[in-house]
């Protein structure tokens, strides 16, 4: 019970009697919307309109031109003025971009008194930019998944009985119940009751875990079926499942490399066409020829090709499980010739089996089993995983589990059957001074943890970690069908464990033994020499994924793992790696394609206009098509591929 509540809690508003829940289906998780309609939206349609209104007037009513032109006049001051000002402001800094092309195309239309080719042109700008806002709404829909899956509200347990919160009202400490099939609100620990939980968002496949008192939960697990009390111990805002949304955000927003590569494409056009647009009037003495090579020229914008692309690898990584926090790997992750590899979890499946167990004088193997094996249900740990199974196999009956606790790097403690059950291993307990009794086995290649029963040294279990059955495949088709010249493992493991797997998987260069300061000093030295790939799942891994130029988290095991990531493969797997390679490979071909093709017709266009074949209106209509097929290529990132990898 939660008893002890501050006044400024108590008087928290916002808490209304229970009448329903948040669960996966519930209209609260639905009420999410997207904003299809902006400035830019209305303004074409408004531009649109006004256009179809001019030529009913004129051709089909019978006023006068002048008023006929009024619509027109309309559409140039609601949406030609503010481009106008943006214009100003870029010659103020002194910036001579592509979005130029088009306030001097609206000034000029003006000038001539060619008023509808100075609205076609806020119709193509506006219309563009509205298309590229359309394209990254559909290119981020997981992103929309996502935040729609989000419960709003939290159940508070109170003396009175349970009440709704808003999650932006929620404490550290907070006593919360999650009934059964709701998304759990915040990161937490269970404080009564024991249950279920479907954490698959986090690996993509299935994945329940057992629930007791002590164990922890995670914002966006969905509970099974039995209601449990929770106490939090993150802010909502700082949860786990908030964390991913964050980043996916941050993905859609950062701006990656490519893209100043499209900023430095554009300060070279600009100039050209203002040079091929004066030559054209300058030598037949037309200024229509000006007008009409300035419109063609009008990009509207012409490269918002590349930002769609890149949104669109995001979404097409996001469907394959791959969540992008800096989009801009999705350029550099192809030109990486050296790759850097963790050793358990990554070339190795992070899922060792128990292949002895060692009982010290008293302990019989099937009681520490049951004891060892009836706490690690409540742990995720890859050791825990494995004595799992070999209880399952061995048809043991697990026992009741409370005061459960797994500090990392510490081990893992509870209470069974009235017996203090310790798992840890051996360099944890020399590094808290604890003396290890005659009865342990001297270490071996392989992993292994300790039992203790009562804080009394029990067994010793150890274990093999195998390789990934594709790992061998992937380290050798690296250099031949992606350019590696180098490839390293990198671990903290033993010098025999790491060298058993090297050999497994045809790597020769290997650091064993290696702190998290010494894997940071190998990694920036690589990373000084060669663009420099890194992957690892586990916390020591985060500094080298930050000093790497590409750094890659497998799974979600550790926050800070994944917040020092520049990409997170959620199901943690190689194809994953290697799908995330032709996925920026893939990006970066087509981005460039439809940027660089744009350009290549734009100028096709524009020479066309200097000698007169295409005048203003014409060149609009051109100029318009050539921006359409730029970003429908460039969507052409987002549509599903039946195969990516290639090994």
């Amino acid at each position: 019970m939660h008893e002890d509540r501050s006044p400024a809690s108590a008087a928290r508003a916002g808490r209304i009697p229970v009448d329903g829940n948040s669960s996966p289906d519930s209209g609260e998780a639905r009420k999410i919307r997207p904003a299809f309609f902006s400035s830019e939206t209305i303004i074409a349609v408004i531009a649109t309109v006004s256009i179809l209104l001019y030529l009913i007037l004129r051709y089909l009513v019978s006023v006068s031109p002048s008023m006929a032109t009024i619509p027109l006049y309309v559409i140039l001051v609601i949406g030609g003025v503010p481009i106008l000002f943006d214009l100003a402001h870029q010659l103020i800094k002194r910036e001579l971009g592509t979005d130029v092309l088009a306030g001097l195309a609206i000034v000029t239309s003006v000038m001539l008194g060619e008023y509808l080719v100075g609205a076609i042109i806020v119709l193509m700008f506006s219309g563009g930019i509205a298309l590229e806002q359309y394209a990254t709404h559909r290119a981020s829909s997981v992103l929309d998944a996502l935040a729609r899956r989000m419960p709003r509200i939290a159940h508070i347990k109170l003396e009175s009985g349970i009440a709704e919160i808003p999650l932006d009202q929620i404490s550290i400490g907070e006593i919360l119940i999650v009934l059964p099939h709701e998304y759990c609100p915040v990161d937490a620990i269970v404080v009564e009751g024991h249950g279920t939980m479907d954490e698959s968002y986090l690996t993509g496949e299935p994945f329940e875990m057992s629930k007791a008192p002590g164990s922890p939960v995670l914002s966006g697990a969905i509970n099974g079926e039995s209601a449990i009390t929770i106490r939090a111990t993150k802010l909502p805002i700082d949860s786990r499942y908030a964390k991913i949304m964050q980043v996916m955000a941050e993905a859609e927003q950062n701006r990656p490399q490519l893209r100043r590569l499209g900023d430095r494409l554009g300060a070279w056009y600009t100039p050209a066409a203002l040079i091929i647009a004066g030559l054209g009037w300058a030598l037949s003495g037309d200024s229509d020829r000006f007008l009409a090579v300035i419109v063609i020229a009008t990009p509207c914008p012409l490269l918002i090709a590349i930002p769609v692309a890149v949104i669109g690898a995001i979404s097409l990584a996001a469907r394959r499980g791959i969540i992008i926090k800096n989009p801009a790997v999705l350029e550099q992750i192809d030109k990486c010739r050296t790759l850097i590899f963790d050793k358990t979890g990554t070339l190795t499946y992070g899922r060792p089996e128990l292949t002895e167990v060692i009982c010290a004088t008293g302990f019989l193997k099937e009681e520490v089993l049951v004891l060892a094996a009836s706490l690690e249900q409540y742990s995720k740990h890859p050791l825990a995983l494995a004595l799992l199974k070999t209880a399952e196999h061995d048809q043991l009956e697990l026992q009741p589990v409370s005061e459960v606790s797994e500090k990392p790097g510490h081990g893992m403690r509870g209470i069974v059957k009235g017996r203090a059950i310790q798992i840890t291993g051996r360099g944890a307990l020399i590094g808290e001074g604890v003396e290890l009794p005659e009865a342990v086995p001297p270490p071996t290649t392989g992993l292994e943890c300790l039992i203790y029963i009562d804080s009394v040294y029990a067994a010793a279990f150890r274990f093999r970690d195998e390789p990934r059955h594709d790992s061998s495949s992937f380290v050798g088709h690296l250099s031949p069908r992606h350019g590696v010249n180098k490839v390293m493992l990198l671990s903290g493991d033993r010098e025999s464990e790491v060298d058993y797997l090297a050999g497994k998987v045809g790597i020769t260069e290997v650091h064993s033994g290696k702190s998290p300061e010494d894997k940071v000093a190998i990694v920036t030295e690589e990373a000084r020499r060669a663009p420099t790939l890194f992957v690892g799942d586990g916390i020591n891994d985060a500094p080298a994924m930050q000093a790497a130029t590409v750094g890659v988290a497998f799974g979600q095991n550790s926050d800070i793992t994944s917040e020092a990531a520049d990409a997170v493969i959620m199901d943690a797997s190689l194809r994953r790696v290697d799908e995330l390679i032709h996925i920026g490979q893939r990006m970066r071909v087509i981005a460039l394609q439809s940027a660089v093709g744009g350009m290549g017709l734009s100028l096709v266009g524009m020479f066309l206009a200097a000698f007169g074949y295409l005048p203003p209106v014409a060149g609009a209509v051109t100029q318009e098509v050539i921006d359409v097929l730029a970003v429908l290529n460039a969507l052409r990132v987002t549509l599903p591929v039946s195969e990516l990898a290639d090994f």
